[in-house]
């Protein structure tokens, strides 16, 4: 990733995408099931993009963090103690389009096509390098700030 500032624009563009994924919403059996949230066992883990990375960061320092802590089973990192995300408000676009196969399976690709296009476009004006692992890109976005 190259090592450039965040564009402030950023922000209103992130929050418009994931606003735009609410007005779209499929059946799902979400109700903090956390099983996609433990990687390790799931077998997956999101991948962001530096918007989306960007706007976790800002989560993760809301909640008073200025790092990342792996966790100790390998779940996610922003999955809190009383098994909830730490930065839900900021969670990434892969966790709001319900990758967990308990709660329906992911989004179909052409209900969120252009949305992940709009996310893509945002990557490459914010100098990213394209979707990363969920705790380097976030990782690397909290150091930008």
């Amino acid at each position: 990733m190259k090592n450039r500032k965040p564009v402030p624009e950023f922000r209103q563009e992130i929050e418009a995408i994931y606003a735009e994924l609410e007005l779209r919403p499929l059946p799902r059996q979400c109700e903090m099931r956390t099983g996609c949230c433990h990687f390790r066992l799931a077998g997956h883990t999101p991948m962001l993009t530096r918007g989306e990375a960007l706007h976790a960061a800002q989560g993760v320092r809301a909640s008073g963090r200025k790092e990342l802590k792996p966790h100790p089973d390998g779940a996610c990192p922003l999955l809190g103690r009383e098994g909830r995300c730490t930065i839900y408000k900021h969670r990434p676009f892969g966790c709001r389009t319900h990758f967990c196969a308990e709660a329906g399976g992911m989004y179909p690709r052409k209900h969120v096509a252009d949305l992940i296009q709009r996310l893509e476009a945002l990557d490459e004006r914010l100098g990213g390098s394209g979707s990363r692992p969920l705790e380097a890109a976030v990782s690397d976005a909290l150091a930008a700030f």
